[in-house]
């Protein structure tokens, strides 16, 4: 085997299971871990005095003794040109969209806008820890291209398409059934499986399709192997009772986009807070997963989502930040959202079940977990290295924790993205807080 080899050692987490089903012990720690990697895979991993002998002559190591590397965090549900918008006061969801998403989206029509959008909203992400996103864009291609060249350059795993939205939008913002195909075909011709990108077909909810229009994005799930599809669901009572008025000929929300094709192994619809029992089976029926998306349900008030159901229903989940409607990317402040929702609801989630659900299990939501979201060898090497040194309350607290499932948690609960030290995308480092060059 040839090419530039990479490797990380240090304190290391993996999941060998589902902690949500096996439990804690899912959770494996190693003290003093080592991963190897080479062309963007991860080649070799275990404890490092175990395999040292055997690399030492080949790579030296990026060592991180006091801190951890952790899996690439993948988010499963955010909006590259809603940036500009996080933390704007919202009411509640149909009035956020209207004062603040839509007049942001129309910007979008420049595509200087688009590139320069995207290469802050990738920059960021890398600086949060996050190796893999599924993204909505706007109805503009240029969006698309931008989001995807600029993740392009790092070389990450990404998961995007371009909003088709016909109705119930502002003019600037309406496509056609006709040009959402047209465009949505060019762009996922262009993009689906060049590199790590793959093409995600983006009705951007119910309400602003008209029927010929979902009709068109059926078609367009049919167009090419291994498509996404990405959407919105029952987020808001008001957005529930507006699509009850809109399809009064369906049973429910999720009824609509399963008549239309939209559900499946690939398809993920976030939020999913006001769920009827018929959709919940839904979902489990036709392996259709769901985005949790905890920050962005508590600032706009919509609800909390019920994760337990979904563990007992077998629905696949993932976490995701849903910026601009949610207040970071950081998944430690989302894993911590997630924890407190799910006790408003009686139900305490474990550490492990917290960044399982940020990692393997946010892959395996947009099944993908046989490529990203581990550590484990033949994937894609993206991994986190976090160091909380910088900090000196986080670094006096967790001195004291007694054991890796506590320090899991107190970073879930308390820590942000100044934790993270290091990003790693397909073996290269691409993010480096203390402002070292990017590994080759």
């Amino acid at each position: 085997m040839s090419g530039p080899l990479s490797a990380l050692r240090g304190p290391m987490v993996r999941f060998a299971d589902n902690p949500c089903v096996a439990g804690p012990s899912a959770l494996q720690y190693d003290t003093d871990g080592l991963l190897v990697m080479q062309h963007g895979r991860v080649i070799a991993r275990g404890h490092a005095p175990d395999l040292l002998d055997a690399w030492k002559d080949r790579v030296q190591p990026v060592d991180h003794p006091h801190g951890l590397i952790v899996p690439g965090f993948v988010d499963t549900h955010l909006h590259m040109p809603q940036v500009g918008v996080m933390g704007a006061y919202g009411r509640q969801l149909l009035d956020w969209l209207s004062d603040y998403t839509f007049p942001n989206e129309a910007r979008f029509a420049d595509p200087t806008v688009c590139a320069d959008e995207a290469r802050i909203f990738v920059d960021a992400l890398l600086s949060h820890g996050v190796t893999t996103g599924c993204v909505f864009c706007t109805i503009h291609p240029e969006s698309v291209d931008a989001l995807f060249t600029a993740s392009e350059v790092h070389g990450m795993r990404m998961v995007a398409g371009k909003v088709m939205m016909d109705r119930n939008a502002p003019a600037d913002l309406r496509d056609t059934a006709q040009s959402s195909f047209d465009d949505s075909l060019a762009l996922l011709q262009r993009w689906h499986g060049r590199g790590r990108a793959r093409y995600a077909v983006t009705p951007r909810f119910a309400p602003t399709s008209t029927e010929a229009q979902l009709e068109a994005a059926q078609a367009l799930v049919k167009a090419a192997d291994g498509l996404h599809v990405q959407s919105h669901v029952s987020e808001n009572p008001d957005e529930v009772a507006w699509v009850r008025g809109l399809f009064p000929q369906d049973d429910h929300y999720m009824g609509v986009y399963a008549r239309y094709g939209l559900v499946g192994r690939r398809a993920i619809h976030a939020h999913g807070v006001h769920l009827t029992d018929a959709e919940w089976a839904l979902l489990r029926d036709t392996d259709t997963a769901l985005s949790h998306c905890p920050t962005s349900n508590l600032f706009l008030g919509s609800g909390l989502f019920d994760l337990r159901r979904s563990i007992e229903d077998g629905v696949r989940v993932g976490l995701a930040s849903d910026i601009g409607g949610g207040t970071s990317l950081s998944p430690l402040r989302t894993m911590g959202e997630a924890y407190k929702v799910a006790q408003l609801r009686g139900h305490s989630i474990s550490a492990a079940e917290l960044w399982w659900l940020h990692t393997v299990g946010a892959a395996r939501a947009l099944d993908m977990d046989d490529e990203v979201g581990g550590l484990d060898v033949g994937q894609e090497a993206d991994a986190v290295v976090l160091d909380w040194s910088d900090v000196p309350l986080w670094a006096h607290r967790l001195s004291r924790a007694r054991d890796v499932h506590e320090q899991l948690f107190f970073l879930a609960a308390c820590a942000d993205e100044r934790a993270v030290a290091e990003t790693w995308v397909a073996g290269r480092r691409v993010f480096s807080r203390d402002g070292e060059a990017a590994t080759h």
